[in-house]
């Protein structure tokens, strides 16, 4: 059974959700909560495995209570609830450690798979949003601040390249093995030397890192 602590300042959303996760055999919600410093503070008294968070929030947003979580509490997963006007908070949630977004009116089905992905050592991008939101991005952003792409990107390998460039679709290993023909175990092996050479944390800063300088296209 995995543990959840729901965190959004809407007290509809999150009781409503609250109860309807609390249905699934799967899963036990062990609290709530109403904004970042709130699910801070829940976090620590509760331990959950993972915690939903909604991103704009009084008083701390999700953004900042993703960074406290996951600086205080490594073991502790945070999965984000978000709209699609959320994109470049998105980002910056996933860059603080968040292994994942779903929108919130998602089924309650693809809700709960994403949570197991989470709990199972995952990520959730999905794949159409993650497109849908570079698109975003890149209309209100300038230019020159997505395509400036680190030096450390020439130190990569071609294939590096192009399992960095999968990462940033939300492919998981399996996935990516089964697009470029090689084994699993060989795409752990370049994840973990593109996450080295780049000198980032995770293969979910590796994703965004990706998505933001447009290698999502390699």
């Amino acid at each position: 059974m995995v543990k959840i602590l729901i965190v959004d300042d809407q007290e509809l959303m999150r009781d409503g959700l609250a109860t309807i996760l609390n249905l699934r055999p799967e899963i036990e919600v062990a609290g709530v909560a109403s904004n970042g410093q709130d699910a801070f503070e829940k976090a620590g008294q509760l331990q959950p495995d993972i915690v939903l968070m909604d991103i704009r929030m009084p008083v701390a947003n999700g953004v900042e209570g993703t960074r406290r979580i996951t600086s205080a509490y490594p073991n502790i997963k945070v999965l984000m609830l978000t709209t699609f006007n959320d994109s470049e908070l998105i980002f910056e949630a996933l860059e603080e450690g968040a292994s994942g977004y779903l929108l919130k009116d998602m089924p309650t089905d693809a809700i709960v798979q994403a949570i197991m992905t989470v709990q199972s050592g995952g990520m959730v991008l999905p794949k159409e949003l993650t497109a849908d939101i570079v698109r975003e991005m890149r209309r209100n952003q300038p230019a020159e601040a997505i395509n400036e792409v680190p030096d450390s990107v020439q130190e990569l390998t071609e294939r590096e390249r192009e399992v960095l460039a999968k990462l940033g679709l939300g492919l998981n290993n399996k996935e990516i093995a089964k697009e470029l023909f090689i084994s699993e175990g060989t795409v752990k092996n370049h994840v973990s030397n593109l996450i080295s050479k780049l000198e980032l944390r995770d293969r979910t800063q590796a994703a965004i890192f990706a998505v933001r300088y447009n290698i999502t296209t390699f």
